[in-house]
């Protein structure tokens, strides 16, 4: 028996659940396949439960620290088990808001594994039972698994993945080896050691976090070792070996052959697209690294779409999939695309929160764009200094001549929030001149834009002037 659609979505994540309803929103009768729970790897293995890790996490340290503000709590006593207990009330919740919006927009959720066999047509198998499902349009939001390099070892019971660690089941083991000192590393460096783990990160670039600006991977490095964080870059792992009761990490670092002992060790150097038996045997779509599309996401045949992790040198991020999968959706219908996807602020939840939108002044002079910039260190910061913060900043890149703002480079509590005001400017091409005539209220972070751009402009009020 088929059934036909008018939109037939592959994965429930961020990406393809927001494409659904915005398909349903425009009228299309629309199905969504999904071999696992709806909410995807964001919300069950990524984003979603990693930041709940993370609250519970920077919690356990400001008990730690209450001292310093006249709270003293004794010993913090953590239970991994309620901890991660949490975590799942929140990824339940969650979920059951999208099965939610599933049926208040009619969208029939179809559980299994998805394979294309023509265009228009989706084979779904579960267990023993097959059904085809015919479309006008297909959309592919597969997401991505994580990437295991080939590093003898790596098979070993306690090697790991993020996917492993956010698993039902708390960590049972008390230090860790990171291999891998980007995003997913340093998010589960900063809530595992907060969490009482001896933690030991190792990285092959110079420093961490390599596609940041270099001030907040030199700031994150320097925080991070302060608070007891191991830190090794420029340093390839070479082999994982038992050891006792637990793994030995070999790796080279400056042409010298160290060895860190640890009872786990997690791989974190990224993640692939996942498109393992999406496609039936003669269904030639173009991939190299993932699926490749043009500007409207549509593959190399006609009336499929890919969004998100799955295509190829894609931005691997959730709301950039949410994105990708409106404008994808309004191609189909013949809209223009909704949404301008040259602007992606990039965030991460370490302590100070991290986050940036546009180019870093060094990017700026590799493509040779003029630029001036404006800094406030939020040491003078009032709600910063009330709240106990470490040390941070803001970072404001503008066209020199223009006095447009190319970017912004932000390592500050609520950094995740305040970017979105610093994306707005970026993407509507707001000048120096413009972001200056804006009241930010006191006490807040916000007040430290107000002075990074005061600063660009040399007037900032908080800032000793510039000899």
């Amino acid at each position: 028996m088929e059934t036909a659609y008018d939109l037939i979505v592959i994965g429930a994540g961020p990406g393809g659940y927001v494409s659904a309803v915005r398909g349903a929103q425009y009228g299309m009768k629309v199905a969504v396949v999904e071999k696992d729970a709806l909410g995807g790897t964001c919300l069950h293995r990524g984003c979603i439960p990693t930041k709940t890790l993370l609250h519970t996490a920077g919690l356990c340290r400001e008990l730690r620290e209450a001292d310093a503000i006249g709270i003293s709590v004794g010993d913090v006593k953590i239970d991994l088990d309620r901890i991660y207990q949490r975590k799942r009330e929140v990824t339940g919740k969650l979920r059951d808001g999208i099965g939610f919006l599933f049926e208040s927009n009619h969208i029939d959720l179809i559980p299994g594994c998805a394979q294309i066999i023509a265009p228009g047509k989706v084979k779904v198998s579960k267990g023993d039972e097959t059904c085809i499902l015919k479309a006008k349009n297909i959309l592919i939001a597969s997401g991505s698994i994580p990437t295991r390099p080939p590093i003898p070892g790596l098979e070993l019971p306690g090697v790991i993945t993020s996917d492993d660690l956010l698993g039902d089941a708390p960590p049972s083991f008390k230090s860790l080896v990171i291999i891998g000192g980007g995003v997913i590393g340093v998010e589960f460096a900063t809530l595992l050691h907060d969490f009482g783990l001896e933690i030991t990160v190792i990285e092959a670039m110079n420093r961490i976090l390599p596609t940041m600006d270099r001030e907040i991977s030199q700031n994150l490095s320097m925080l991070l070792k302060k608070r007891g964080v191991a830190l090794y870059t420029s340093a390839m792992v070479q082999r994982i070996e038992t050891c006792g009761d637990g793994l030995c990490c070999h790796f080279t670092q400056k042409e010298k052959e160290t060895a860190v002992n640890a009872q786990a060790v997690l791989v974190a150097i990224g993640r692939r697209a996942n498109v393992r038996d999406l496609f039936a045997q003669g269904m030639q779509v173009r991939q190299n690294r993932g699926i490749l599309v043009d500007e409207a996401f549509q593959t190399s045949i006609q009336g499929i779409y890919a969004i998100g992790d799955v295509v190829d040198g894609g931005i691997q991020l959730a709301h950039v999939a949410s994105a990708q999968g409106c404008c994808a959706v309004a191609h189909m219908v013949g809209w223009p695309a909704p949404i301008d996807l040259k602007t992606v602020p990039a965030c991460i939840y370490t302590s100070p929160e991290i986050a940036s939108v546009g180019i870093t002044a060094d990017q700026a002079k590799e493509q040779g764009i003029p630029v001036k910039t404006g800094k406030f260190i939020l040491s003078g910061n009032g709600k910063s200094i009330i709240e106990n913060q470490d040390r941070s900043f803001i970072k404001l890149v503008f066209h020199e001549d223009t006095q447009v703002l190319l970017g912004a480079q932000l390592m500050c509590a609520r950094a995740t929030d305040l970017i979105s005001e610093l994306a707005t400017a970026v993407a509507n091409s707001f000048t120096l001149e413009q972001l200056s005539q804006v009241i930010r209220p006191h006490p807040t972070y916000t007040e430290a834009v107000t002075e990074a751009v005061e600063d660009a402009l040399g007037r900032a009020i908080h800032i000793a002037p510039r000899v």
